[in-house]
């Protein structure tokens, strides 16, 4: 029997379910006798009979399904245009990290709610939606074709498909969320599993670019054999819920790795079944709408949204790795390393005698905490009087990873009670670090206190007693003159234009509007 073996790339690969379905297409013409797929080389090894199909059929199917098919050595960008690049990348991450920091979960304008995780989780479910289509669009369309021929609408069906992938992600995000928790997840380790879900997220993202070929090596799934089971039991069965049970399997998916790896780190199962909940949700309307989007779109034209997707999974990578830098309390997150750098002209020592105790007061409330940054005297012990207005998921439970604190929140009053044993800037966060905060300790120190500055509104504070506890410090009100803004007020009070955003936090309802003269605000402590 004569035979030939024939290798091409086919260009357009975002992740090793192509494998899949370019070896499944190819398999089904007449005259091919064995296909392996490499998702890393992008390569393609088909053993066929020329005297049965040519190559040119194999071309066109592969093209069919989007990928671009190409013969030969692949060349190479220019060194410099690769280094280019890479810097262009890292520069994008910090800026987007920045944005997330400075401008979305610092709670400054616009307005946004800070408990927006499951939010962005189904942001990502849906921004991979595409990727999905790649990887089981085959099994929808197994299912439809039967409906088809059967002569019955497909709704039931879609309607089954999205329960059983639904629950297969709840169930299993559960099992990991119990996971996490019977082995105890610290802070850190929530943390550095926050950081690993954004790598993962970071090289899926890239690969879907297709960028930085040397990452498409990095794999995380069931074993081989296990691999292969789960794609022939979706691949042929027609009962769409099996298929959807058989989905949350199918951990080739780097998203679905990412969100996994979160659902552990939240140690809770309840928390990782609302995680991969969300997720699953996420996935379901470009999934479901695939007949549709088929119609309309070209193969081609649905491989280029899935790699301008690439761009938002990378930018949702860096939310979620800076955000589990903040769990770890390493004080390496971007806002940290801001804090400090503005610290670095500050004078180390306390400028007022310390007292026998210190009182600081929060309020939790529905946009987080507010205030969320205090001056302390590094070893005299703190009272933290925190009063609880409103309870949300995300705000429910502090972590000081830097002090070993973590504990939960009640509605009411309450009072935690810690010695800062570290100077510095000391971050911590809600449990998800969502919500983050800082401690910035000083050493001890006698030198007397700096005058206040000069504002009509001030009166100047009584005279205390040095051996007695500092009581809680009263809130400070400045009355708007005219022409004033957030940030003109911080720079002329505290000398750092940036605390406008404390300001805005220590007055809820304020929002985006102008001042008025004549308007009282209250100001948070120095």
């Amino acid at each position: 029997m004569n035979g030939e073996t024939i290798t091409f790339r086919a260009r357009g690969m975002h992740c090793h379910g192509c494998e899949h379905v370019i070896e499944a297409r190819l398999r089904k013409l007449a005259g091919v006798r064995q296909v392996t797929a490499s998702y890393p080389t992008e390569q393609v090894v088909v053993d066929y009979d020329p005297a049965r199909v040519e190559f040119a059929a194999l071309r066109a199917t592969v093209e069919e399904l989007g990928y671009r098919v190409e013969e030969g050595e692949r060349a190479q960008r220019p060194l410099a245009r690769r280094l280019l690049l890479a810097a262009g990348a890292l520069l994008g991450l910090a800026a987007l990290i920045l944005v997330d920091t400075r401008w979305i979960s610092a709670g400054g304008a616009p307005d946004i709610a800070q408990h927006m995780s499951l939010w962005l989780i189904f942001v990502l479910g849906l921004v991979t939606g595409f990727h999905c289509i790649g990887m089981c669009g085959a099994f929808v369309v197994s299912y439809t074709a039967a409906d088809a021929g059967a002569g019955r609408s497909s709704a039931l069906s879609h309607l089954a498909f999205a329960t059983g992938k639904t629950l297969s992600y709840t169930a299993i995000g559960a099992l990991f969320g119990a996971l996490g928790a019977f082995i105890a997840f610290t802070p850190l380790l929530r943390g550095a599993a926050g950081v690993a879900a954004g790598v993962f997220l970071i090289v899926f993202g890239l690969n879907m670019l297709g960028l930085f070929a040397p990452l498409r090596r990095f794999r995380l799934g069931l074993p081989a054999p296990l691999q292969r089971w789960v794609y022939r039991e979706a691949g042929g069965r027609h009962r769409p819920f099996v298929i959807g049970l058989l989905n949350g399997l199918m951990i080739a998916c780097g998203p679905l790795q990412a969100m996994y790896v979160m659902a552990a780190g939240t140690g809770s199962a309840v928390e990782g079944a609302k995680m991969l909940f969300a997720f699953g949700l996420g996935t379901l309307p470009v999934m479901l709408a695939f007949g549709a989007v088929a119609s309309l779109l070209s193969s081609a034209a649905t491989h280029r949204l899935l790699r301008a997707s690439g761009v938002i999974v990378v930018a949702l990578g860096a939310v979620m790795i800076n955000r589990g830098l903040i769990l770890t309390g390493w004080g390496v997150d971007l806002a940290s390393i801001v804090a400090r750098m503005r610290q670095t002209d500050a004078p180390i020592a306390s400028l007022a005698p310390a007292p026998a105790v210190q009182i600081i007061e929060m309020e939790a409330n529905g946009l987080g905490y507010q205030p969320s940054r205090f001056t302390l005297t590094k070893g005299v012990p703190v009272k933290w009087v925190i009063n609880a207005t409103k309870i949300t998921s995300c705000n429910n439970r502090i972590v000081v990873p830097a002090f070993g604190l973590e504990f939960d929140l009640k509605p009411g009053l309450q009072t935690i009670e810690f010695t800062p044993t570290q100077s510095g800037v000391v971050p911590w966060s809600c449990w998800m670090g969502m919500i983050r905060g800082e401690f910035v300790v000083t050493e001890p120190g006698a030198a007397p206190p700096p005058a206040a500055p000069e504002t009509a509104q001030e009166a100047p504070s009584p005279p205390q007693e040095t051996a007695q506890p500092a009581p809680a410090e009263a809130p400070r009100r400045y009355v708007v003159r005219r022409g004033d803004t957030l940030k003109a007020i911080a720079r002329r009070l505290y000398g750092d234009a940036g605390r406008w955003r404390d300001i805005a936090r220590a007055n809820p309802g304020l929002g985006k509007g102008r001042l008025k003269p004549g308007q009282v605000l209250t100001l948070p402590s120095p």
